[in-house]
This record gives C-alpha cells, sequence and structure tokens, in this order.
C-alpha cells in the first residue's frame, strides 16, 4: 500500500506537512507553521515561548487527527529545509512521534535552534544526511536530491518504492547559477523519468508566466544599489530573509567596497546565520550581532554616537512585523534617528497574504514620514514559476501529480500546466488538509 496524506499547506500558505505511507511504515516530510497566522497570534516573525493549545486554536500548526491510528508507524520525520513555514512546528509536534528527524545539516542546525529558543527539549535524534544521498529508514528508500532555493541545502525528496518513486519537490527552483553551495542536481532528477508514481509540486507561482530568475539577478541588483549610489552621511539599512545565507553573504561583500561595517540586528538573523556557520557554510565570525531589544537598543545609541554613515545595518522586518527591529526603527521606538535622504533596502518581495500586506503598508508609512528613501523589491524568489514547472513535470513524466504549497488557485495552474503536457486529469489529485490518496 502507498499513500499520501496532505496535513498541511493544501489550499493555503504555509503549515507544510505531509506524510507518505508505505506497507506498515510512515514518514513524515515537512512541519511547519502557518506564518500569517503565528505572526497574528504573536505579532513577531520568530519563534517565540508559546503553547501548542495555543497555536492549534489559531490554526498555526497542522492538525494531525487524520494520522493518529497510523501514529505508531511513523518511523522518520524530513524536513526538506529551514523556512520556518516547513520546520516551525517541530518543536510542538515532534515529540509526539518516538523517530529519529532526518535532514541536511544546515536544516539541523536551525532545528537545534529552535529548541534552544524556545526552551524546550529536544526527544527526537537528529540525524543529518548528505544532500544527494540515499539511504533507508527503516525499510523505505530515501534519496535527498539536491534543489536550488532562497536557503541553504535544500532537498527534494525521493521515497523509492516498487511501483515508482514519490518525489516531493514543495520548495524549488531550477537554478544552476547559484550564488552560494551547490547547483541542483538536474541529472539525478532526469535519471527518474518514467519511475515517478507521484510528484508532489510547488504551486506558490504556477501562475506566473515564465521562469524564475536566478539569484545571481539579485546580487546584481544589490551590487548596483550599493556600489553605483552615493550614501554619504546616510543611514543605509537593509533588510532580507533571514534564512537567505546567499543574499546575505553578497550584502557583506558588497558593505566591504563601500567601506561601511555590518551590523545584525535580530533573533532570527542570529538563528540562522549561527546556524550557518556551525554547518560551514559561511563565515561571519568577525561580524558583530544583536539578538535583544535591550542590546539592539545599546548598539544603535552607539552608532548614533560614533555615526551611522560608517554602518550598514543589516535588520529583521522585511515583511513589517510590528515587533521586528525595522518597524520599531521606523516608528522611533529606538535611539537611531531616520532623517530625509536615509536608506532602507528591502531585499524581500512581500508575501501576499493579508496580514504581512497591512503590516507592510503601516512601515512604509512610518518610513514615509520620516522622508527615508525606499527601494523595493530588490529580490528573486526562489520558487518555481510556470516553466520550472513545465520543465519538471516533462523531465520526470510522473503517473500522479499533487499540487502543494498554494491556494486553490495555485493548486489549479499546477493542474492546468500538468494538462497541457497530456497529463491525464483523473491522475492530477488537488486535496485539501485531511485528505488523502492511495496510489
Amino acid at each position: 500500500m502507498i499513500k499520501v496524506f496532505a496535513l498541511g499547506g493544501y489550499k493555503e500558505f504555509g503549515r507544510n506537512m505531509t506524510a507518505v505511507q508505505v506497507d506498515d511504515e510512515v514518514v513524515i516530510i515537512d512541519m511547519g507553521i502557518h506564518l500569517e497566522n503565528y505572526i497574528n497570534l504573536t505579532e513577531d516573525e520568530d519563534l517565540i515561548q508559546i503553547s501548542k493549545k495555543d497555536l492549534e486554536n489559531a490554526d498555526a500548526i497542522p492538525h494531525m487527527g487524520k494520522i493518529k491510528d497510523i501514529q505508531d508507524k511513523v518511523v522518520g520525520i524530513i524536513p526538506t529545509h529551514a523556512h520556518l513555514d516547513h520546520i516551525g512546528a517541530i518543536p510542538f509536534l515532534a515529540k509526539e512521534f518516538s523517530c529519529p528527524i532526518y535532514c541536511t545539516n544546515f536544516t539541523g542546525e536551525v532545528v537545534r535552534t529552535l529548541f534552544a529558543d524556545e526552551r524546550r527539549k529536544l526527544k527526537n535524534p537528529i540525524v543529518v544526511k548528505d544532500t544527494n544521498s540515499k539511504f533507508n529508514i527503516g525499510n523505505i528508500k530515501v534519496e535527498f536530491i539536491n534543489v536550488a532555493h532562497s536557503t541553504p541545502q535544500t532537498i527534494m525528496v525521493a521515497i523509492h518504492t516498487e511501483k515508482g518513486a514519490i518525489l516531493y519537490c514543495n520548495d524549488f527552483k531550477l537554478d544552476s547559477n547559484t550564488v552560494l553551495g551547490e547547483r541542483p542536481n538536474i541529472e539525478r532528477i532526469k535519471e527518474l523519468k518514467g519511475k515517478v508514481l507521484a510528484l508532489i509540486c510547488d504551486s506558490t507561482y504556477s501562475i506566473d508566466d515564465g521562469k524564475t530568475e536566478s539569484e545571481l539577478v539579485a546580487k546584481d541588483m544589490l551590487e548596483n544599489l550599493l556600489l553605483k549610489e552615493n550614501y554619504d552621511g546616510k543611514v543605509l539599512i537593509i533588510t532580507t530573509f533571514s534564512s537567505h545565507l546567499a543574499r546575505l553573504n553578497s550584502i557583506v561583500e558588497f558593505a566591504k567596497k563601500i567601506n561601511r561595517k555590518v551590523i545584525f540586528l535580530g533573533r532570527s538573523l542570529h538563528k540562522y546565520i549561527s546556524a550557518g556557520q556551525n554547518a560551514g557554510i559561511i563565515d561571519f565570525s568577525k561580524y558583530d550581532f544583536y539578538k535583544y531589544r535591550r542590546e539592539i537598543d545599546t548598539k544603535l545609541k552607539k552608532i548614533m554616537t560614533e555615526g551611522p554613515q560608517k554602518y550598514l545595518l543589516v535588520v529583521t522586518g522585511h515583511q513589517g512585523e510590528p515587533k521586528a527591529t525595522l518597524s520599531r526603527i521606523a516608528r522611533g521606538l529606538t535611539p537611531l534617528n531616520l532623517l530625509r535622504g536615509d536608506v532602507v533596502i528591502f531585499s524581500s518581495s512581500v508575501i501576499p497574504v493579508k496580514t504581512n500586506i497591512e503590516n507592510r503598508e503601516e512601515l512604509e508609512k512610518s518610513l514615509s514620514q520620516n522622508e527615508v528613501k525606499m527601494f523595493r523589491d530588490v529580490h528573486v524568489s526562489g520558487h518555481a514559476s510556470k516553466e520550472d514547472i513545465e520543465a519538471l513535470i516533462d523531465m520526470i513524466r510522473p503517473e500522479n501529480i499533487i499540487p502543494a504549497h498554494g491556494d486553490v488557485e495555485m493548486l489549479e495552474g499546477v493542474r492546468d500546466i500538468a494538462k497541457s503536457l497530456n497529463i491525464n486529469e483523473s491522475k492530477i489529485h488537488i486535496l485539501s488538509n485531511g485528505d488523502s490518496v492511495d496510489l
């Protein structure tokens, strides 16, 4: 028996979680939080001390009732990468399963910091596996295939069965010009052609025409802004995704060239950069990090005394989270005074959900009142667009397709792409959370 359970991330953004049953064993892939619902609950973008019950009531973590009867059959948890919508529920849910967590080194380091931040004990052993490796979890044959995304060591997961592979590709893009880390293993993906029983596929930008641009494009955009503009005497702030180590590496590279000292402000930046250093991906050991409000404010007071034009401040809060560092600066709640002509660069896009859109509007309103110069969308996505999804489906020609990681329109976007490639519509499964499909 081969069965796929949709537990989170189906017809919604966030709390991604899928279970795959092969005979009498089950593997769980991803265990994330719903970021919009989480931020509505906490007004913060980082994990804080909060109860599982509060998260369940807020619909911020997956509901696992549909697999309660097979809970004792779970032999492994596989987070595919280190974003909170894929790992954020692990501190609250993993202890309900008596099994290890299997992941890449960087993802494992971030998971450990989640438990440390939450002051929770990690009961599940973390088993680190290399990208592009094959191994068994119980009797289930598993393969990690390296793929490009906006955080390091992201993997596609192939669960190999006698009837073909279940290929889980729930955050990816086909970018062979990576800025940091390995290139996606396109050669291995091509080898799976005709051998994939089911493709579980990222739907985020399935209705966006074209191909997602390379991270090199974002690096060029940053280079043009930082090296070709004149910011003498001005406060210079950049905010981006804390998990995007390639982007942070580019920022550090260009800061050196304009003789500004980089300072990192915010808990989530500290979390991901520390994980990257522990995993040997980056070395930011010479840079200063400030996690908590009091120490951030102390440092900003010192920066105002020394002259903010000497620094490049990398801060949390690109989505406008009310408690994040950038929102506090914009609202005048820190010692850093923003003046006319000071600069804020958003090396990010707004995640298109109601809470983020409203929070970001409030943030930009506060910055505008200070006559700050803003550069928006200095960014490329880590998610596949229509042409990438077409290429993947055509590359492997799966027997079944299960769109995931998106709302109804996005899931249907994958369906339409698959139909255009002559995949039988009866083999395209649009699932809701709680649904399952027997393959």
